[in-house]
C-alpha cells in the first residue's frame, strides 16, 4: 500500500514536502503570504526555530513559549495588500483555527511583513479593534 502523502497544515492542499517545507529548510518564502503560511505551518509542527528565525530582528522577542495544550488545527487568508516579488512591505489578513483545551477558538490577525537583508520577514501584527496579538 502507498503511503499517503501529508498534507501541508497552511492550507493550501499541497503536499507539506512541495509547500512549506523548503521555507522550514532555509529557501526563502517568494511573498509575505507564502512567509505567513509557513510560519502559520511552524506553529503547528512546534518548530518555535523557524518562527523566530522569520521574524524580523527589531520586533522579535527573545523566545516564544509554546502552549503544549494549544494545537493549531486551519488556516484562512482573509485578505493581502502587497508583500508581492517586487513590493517592500506586504500586509496579509488570517484567521488561524485552533483548539485550547479541546475549545475550538480562531485568531484573527492583519500581520505587517517587510523585506530584511532581501527576504520577507514577519513585523508585527496591526492592532485592530477584537483582533488579537500576535500568535
Amino acid at each position: 500500500m502507498a503511503q499517503k502523502t501529508k498534507l501541508c497544515p497552511c492550507g493550501r492542499g499541497l503536499p507539506y514536502a512541495e509547500c512549506c517545507e523548503p521555507a522550514h529548510r532555509g529557501e526563502p518564502p517568494a511573498t509575505a503570504e507564502a512567509l505567513m503560511r509557513s510560519r502559520y505551518t511552524a506553529f503547528a509542527l512546534d518548530d518555535d526555530a523557524y518562527v523566530l528565525k522569520s521574524w524580523h530582528p527589531k520586533t522579535r522577542p527573545a523566545r516564544i513559549e509554546p502552549d503544549s495544550r494549544l494545537r493549531w488545527v486551519g488556516l484562512e487568508i482573509v485578505e493581502t495588500s502587497g508583500g508581492g516579488l517586487f513590493d517592500t512591505e506586504g500586509v496579509v489578513e488570517f484567521r488561524a483555527h485552533y483548539k485550547d483545551h479541546g475549545k475550538a477558538g480562531d485568531l484573527i490577525e492583519r500581520s505587517r511583513f517587510v523585506r530584511h537583508d532581501g527576504q520577507w520577514a514577519y513585523w508585527g501584527p496591526i492592532l485592530t479593534e477584537g483582533s488579537l496579538a500576535n500568535i
